[in-house]
């Protein structure tokens, strides 16, 4: 059985350098998922693409896990 939804999170994230401060903390936060998984694995997934915006939409399940999916830069910079 898959796991039900109940919330999608779509954010704009400089590689490699997300942190529990806002926008991510509390758009994170009000969901209950852990804010500094998300973010080691965030940095981990975006570490060779540094100095550029990445957004990144995340799932966030009932049982307070996660899934995000990384989108490609945008055009103007």
């Amino acid at each position: 059985m898959a796991k039900k939804v109940v919330g999608m999170i779509k954010l704009q994230l400089p590689a490699g350098k997300a942190t529990p401060a806002p926008p991510v903390g509390p758009a994170l936060g009000q969901h209950g998922v852990n804010i500094m998984a998300f973010c080691k694995e965030y940095n981990a997934k975006t570490a060779n693409q540094a100095g550029m915006t990445i957004p990144v939409i995340i799932s966030v399940y009932q049982d307070r896990s996660f899934s995000f999916i990384l989108k490609t830069p945008p055009a103007a910079v």
